[in-house]
């Protein structure tokens, strides 16, 4: 048989599989946590990824200038070429310098020029003794500067390391300019970086893949649940736990309260539940048995205890997880409500019974009646009718006149008739009498009293066989309520005298019994009386009752018949 809880999530997931397409991206648990996690893992990437790789371009540029003003540098140092500077035709000397240093070095260009900016070197030929392009060499020329810039030149836009060539006297008679052009540059920019963009890329598709394990991993920790069914679960789960009639206290491992619901609060005498969670148990409840639970991991089922004057029946249960102990949980409920429930099936029963032995008994005389007549003994039958209806008559005047309250009447009239079908002489004493009606209270009190002391009287009388005999007596006079009951049954060993009171003991064999004489003595000092047991004049046991006779409205006699 299926569980409730497994029920609500089998609930849970025939509506979310009913549901339409629309809407689904909102909905999906596992795609959010997905998408969420890889995109944000995704930015972080991108973003460091991008500044990572500017900062790299960034060097790049930054080394290939370098580069080039050393190589511009060094060519401005060597001494055949600052010589050429005095011959007739100076390119004819410096030209090939620098094409075999532009070679040897890797730059677009090496370009000579003097003073006026006239080239002396270059890579194409016919642009020997021409300006200069890019206007950047004022800082070289005029004052001396050794420096990194990025122009465009007759070749392109290039990144150029220029400085100004000096002769012996510390005279500036030329200037030098090296460059690597800008797309050559961004080339090997691209190709310094373009490993980190496919890490980046590879560490993304592996963010998303994480995710998705991630995304998985919680949806089957989550019972495949999506979040507002877990929020309607959980308040499902308040509202039933606050509601039932059973009190609910769980614990943790280190033996603090995370659970206690309004039937436990009110048993236990607790505060609210906010000032109770997450505090010890041993401190809010010092007698409680969780920490045991806890300890040794022992179930504990139907355990018997009192709160204050309430008797309880308590459950306690571990919590484990992968064979681990994570807390305990204690279910408790008032015995007090099995007991009547118990004494009102009971009640019904004795009704049953009483019935049934009447209409047994009616239906032998009426037997016995039909065959008398079809004997054609019509005398005796009259005999015989009018002696049942004498003797039903004087007991329905007696109960009339002695008793005020229509219940107990009743209920004594059903005992008589129960004790006839047992074969029992029920005897009420005749100074016996109740002169005022009881409460509703009052009612209950002596149909469970009286019922179960006649009980008990007759079965033991039956032992007796035919001689078996219970006499009655109750009376209202005075200032309490008086009931007796005896018979001549075997009574009640000594050992045992202590004993018949308590709840769950019996002389009878069989389950189920101890109740009747429990229920009794708690009845008697509910209602401020007590019960005593002694020796029957009969011969048997006697038990005697006393009640408070505010069980009673009014004292009013019962007015004797005319």
């Amino acid at each position: 048989m299926s569980s409730p809880r497994s029920e609500s999530i089998a609930e849970l997931q025939r509506l979310r599989r009913g549901r339409s397409r629309r809407g689904w991206l909102t909905r999906s648990f596992r795609l959010q946590v997905m998408l969420l996690v890889g995109l944000l893992l995704a930015g972080m990437l991108l973003a460091q990824g991008a500044y990572l790789n500017h900062r790299k371009a960034e060097i790049i540029s930054h080394q290939m200038g370098e580069r080039a003003l050393a190589v511009a540098l060094s060519v401005a140092s060597i001494p055949e070429l600052i010589a050429a500077f005095d011959d007739p035709d100076p390119s004819a000397t410096i030209q090939p310098i620098a094409e075999r240093i532009r070679r040897e070095t890797g730059a677009r260009y090496v370009v000579v020029g003097n003073t006026e900016s006239l080239r002396y070197s270059h890579p194409l030929p016919e642009r020997l003794g021409k300006p200069m392009v890019g206007g950047d060499n004022d800082r070289a020329l005029l004052h001396g500067e050794s420096y990194v810039s990025e122009a465009t030149g007759s070749l392109g836009e290039a990144v150029r390391g220029k400085t100004p060539v000096f002769d012996a006297e510390g005279n500036i008679i030329g200037i030098v300019s090296v460059g690597f052009m800008l797309d050559r540059v961004e080339l090997a920019v691209i190709e310094h970086t373009s490993l980190g963009w496919w890490l980046v890329a590879l560490m993304i598709v592996l963010g998303f893949a994480g995710a998705y394990l991630l995304s998985r991993h919680l949806k089957r920790v989550i019972l495949g649940l999506e979040p507002y069914e877990i929020a309607r679960l959980a308040m499902e789960k308040e509202a039933i736990l606050q509601s039932i009639h059973e009190g609910i206290l769980a614990v943790n491992r280190e033996g603090q309260i995370t659970l206690v619901n309004q039937q436990a609060r009110r048993f236990l005498g607790l505060p609210p539940a906010e000032e109770v969670l997450g505090r010890p148990i041993q401190e809010v409840v010092p007698n409680s048995r969780l920490s045991e639970v806890l300890e040794r991991g022992e179930r504990q089922f139907d355990q018997e205890m009192w709160l204050g004057d309430h008797p309880i029946v308590v459950n306690r249960v571990p919590i484990l997880h992968a064979g681990e102990i994570e807390g305990a949980v204690s279910t408790f409920r008032s015995r007090r409500e099995i007991v009547n429930l118990s004494n009102a099936l009971s009640a019904a029963s004795r009704d049953v019974d009483m019935l049934r032995a009447q209409a047994h008994e009616y239906s032998n005389k009426l037997y016995t009646i039909s065959g008398m007549l079809q004997l054609d003994r019509i005398e005796d039958a009259l005999a015989l009718i009018h002696q049942e209806s004498e003797r039903q008559q004087a007991q329905m005047t007696f109960l009339m006149k002695h008793v005020a309250d229509p219940v107990v009447s009743g209920t004594l009239l059903g005992k008589l008739t129960r004790a006839r079908e047992l074969n029992v002489a029920l005897e009420i004493d005749d100074q016996s009498s109740l002169s005022s009606p009881l409460t509703f209270t009052g009612q209950e009190v002596m149909m469970t009293v009286i019922g179960n002391l006649l009980d008990n009287a007759c079965h033991a009388a039956q032992q007796r066989g035919e001689g078996g005999q219970v006499r009655l007596f109750f009376t209202d006079l005075g200032e309490q309520l008086l009931i007796e009951v005896e018979d001549n049954g075997p009574g009640v060993p000594p050992e045992h005298v202590e004993s018949i009171f308590e709840e769950g003991f019996s002389t009878k064999p069989g389950k189920h019994r101890g109740i009747g004489l429990a229920l009794v003595s708690r009845l008697c000092r509910e209602n401020g009386g007590a019960i005593t047991l002694e020796e029957s004049e009969l011969g048997g046991a006697c038990f005697t009752v006393v009640l408070d006779r505010s069980l009673c409205r009014t004292s009013q006699p019962v007015e004797p018949s005319p």
